[in-house]
């Protein structure tokens, strides 16, 4: 049977019918100024004022009550589909790439590095891919992070969410630090804490103007960060093609060979892997935008398939580019800090070809790219506490949203433990540090294994209860075994990364290295074992009868969005190979 052609009159209408669409879909608006006649002043100082839901059925157990809250919390939905893009792209691409990569590059050597991430970039794109298909369907606020007391157990959820928050928490004093820090590649004499106070109430006004802000905050941050990326792979092209002011001639694999592809074995592969999963991480803050966004259905999964491109651009092709300049056995690559942009093999390789001036270039998109993701620690980090509020996890205060959207007491606590950024005074500074790092170093596993084991649970409970994914909007491009696949690398990583810490490269085994590498296991127990004691809740998993895969879908006419849906796959299937493979990965 033939595909049917479309007119531009047809296509007009099937754009008509999505644009319908969204405007059902949007259900919650904020009240702008033109709509209450008042003025600017007066409506920014009423948008602060709480939002209250009245209409709590009193009767609801804990657990119906956090899942209707949470699909209710009104949120402003200002995120559009280009912000949703980049921050998939690369809202969290920070120190992690740009300089963390030089740890990895010196551990486990250019082959070391480029298996590692090709494993960690599999297990991340399965991850979001699983975190849309739930997002879509449930595209309420916190995400990810309600879902694991949902579909889980509640204290899995409690346990997942505590620490999830405490990462992001401590990520923004980090962050802040390090971008500091990064203004002494110029060698200045302005005190790093005077840098400090600027970026702190720099990213305080972003937050003030809700999640339009951030998502257009982060639009540009990835912009530059994109940019930079691209031109430094061509620049890498043409290095290792004998370009370049100080060029040996023709590079090639060279240092693959001299002085290897591997720097410690199987060992070095497996101290890349954790590096590689904190170089990633925020990825999945996507789900978090979902209750955020106007049309999820379109929106999210866009989003997510881009992490792709994230993977193969950002990461791949960028760290063959590193690996084929740099040899792991630099000198350089010993930096003092996580923020030393000497440190930095992209600056390192730019300095090694002898081009002037491209470093401080590099240095200012690492700065960038640090502020990034201490923008996103903010966002991730008040809407993680709103959500642990709003499913009794935290005293209720902290679920005060406004009628901006703005969740104003995570707000608070995000910028209350941004303080700590002020400990860079502090002639213990590296030490308190690492322990803060230390805190929140494994969360990322923790949180895509909640993520993987949500989807698996949400799927085994749609059969057992006779239903199929014929219901859903979106579904995972790797569906289940996808889920299964990830949370068995997280499973997998976990235990290379407790090798590591009890036996690290090059050292004795001993305490401080083993806690500093693997204290977030005994921080997720702790809130785990917390929760079963003081709720008397000793079910590690609610049974699949029980599970609630209806509260919190987001109400549309279901019967319009399938006949969207099929529409516009008719007419994907009308247009050349390209555009439908653009369309399938974009």
């Amino acid at each position: 049977m033939s595909s049917p052609v479309y007119s531009k009159e047809q296509d007009s209408q099937i754009k008509q019918s999505s644009s319908q669409l969204e405007t059902q879909i949007s259900t919650v608006k904020t009240p702008t100024s033109e709509e209450n006649n008042q003025g600017w002043f007066t409506t920014f100082k009423e948008g602060f004022k709480p939002i209250k839901l009245d209409n709590v059925d009193p009767n609801m157990t804990e657990l119906e009550k956090a899942n209707f809250i949470a699909s209710s919390t009104p949120a402003e939905r200002a995120m559009k589909p280009r912000h949703l893009r980049m921050i998939a792209m690369g809202s969290c691409i920070g120190t992690g790439l740009f300089i963390g990569t030089g740890t990895s590059l010196r551990t486990g050597g250019p082959a070391g590095l480029l298996i590692a991430f090709t494993v960690v970039g599999i297990q991340i794109f399965c991850v979001v891919q699983g975190l849309a298909e739930m997002a879509v369907a449930f595209p309420t606020s916190g995400s990810f992070v309600q879902y694991a007391t949902r579909f889980v157990s509640g204290p899995f959820g409690f346990a997942t969410a505590w620490v999830y928050t405490i990462n992001w928490a401590l990520v923004m004093p980090l962050e802040l630090v390090a971008a500091s820090l990064t203004i002494k590649f110029w060698n200045t004499e302005v005190n790093s804490a005077a840098w400090v106070v600027i970026f702190y109430f720099f990213i305080m006004f972003i937050h003030l103007f809700g999640a339009k802000a951030y998502g257009e905050a982060e639009f540009w941050f990835s912009s530059i960060k994109l940019v930079t990326v691209i031109g430094f792979i061509i620049f890498g092209i043409i290095i290792d093609c004998g370009g370049g002011p100080k060029s040996d001639g023709y590079l090639g694999g060279k240092y693959f060979r001299d002085p290897g592809a591997f720097a410690h074995g199987f060992k070095g592969v497996c101290s890349v892997l954790i590096t590689a999963c904190f170089s990633m991480q925020g990825t999945e803050l996507t789900g978090l935008a979902a209750a955020e966004t106007a049309n999820p259905r379109k929106a999210i999964p866009s989003a997510c398939k881009q992490v792709f491109w994230r993977i193969l651009i950002f990461y791949m092709i960028c760290l063959t580019m590193l690996g084929l300049l740099v040899p792991f056995t630099d000198k350089k690559l010993m930096g003092s800090g996580s923020a030393d942009a000497s440190a930095s093999p992209f600056v390192i390789s730019i300095k090694n070809a002898g081009v002037k001036g491209l470093p401080s270039v590099v240095n200012v998109v690492i700065m960038l790219s640090v502020l990034s993701v201490g923008n996103s620690a903010v966002f991730a980090c008040s809407r993680c506490v709103a959500s642990l509020a709003n499913q009794g996890f935290a005293p209720k205060i902290f679920d005060y949203i406004d009628q901006q959207g703005r969740p104003l007491a995570g707000y608070f606590i995000s910028f209350f433990f941004g303080l700590l950024c002020f400990l860079a005074a502090s002639k213990d500074e590296a030490t308190i540090f690492a322990w803060m790092m230390a805190i929140s170093g494994l969360s990322t596993l923790f949180t895509w294994s909640a993520i993987c084991l949500v989807h698996i649970r949400f799927r085994a409970a749609l059969k057992f209860q006779g239903r199929s994914t014929d219901e859903l909007v979106y579904t995972s491009q790797t569906g289940v075994l996808g889920s299964y696949l990830a949370l068995i690398l997280c499973v997998l990583i976990l235990i290379a990364q407790f090798w590591i810490a009890l036996f690290p490269i090059g050292k004795s085994p001993n305490p401080t290295d083993f806690f500093q590498a693997y204290l977030t296991a005994p921080v997720w127990l702790f809130f785990y074992f917390f929760y079963v004691l003081y709720k008397r809740d000793f079910r590690p998993w609610i049974p699949l009868k029980d599970l609630d895969i209806d509260e919190g879908r987001r109400e549309m006419d279901m019967d319009l969005v399938l006949q969207e849906i099929e529409e516009e796959k008719a007419y994907i299937r009308t247009k050349p190979f390209y555009y439908r493979l653009m369309k399938f990965l974009c």
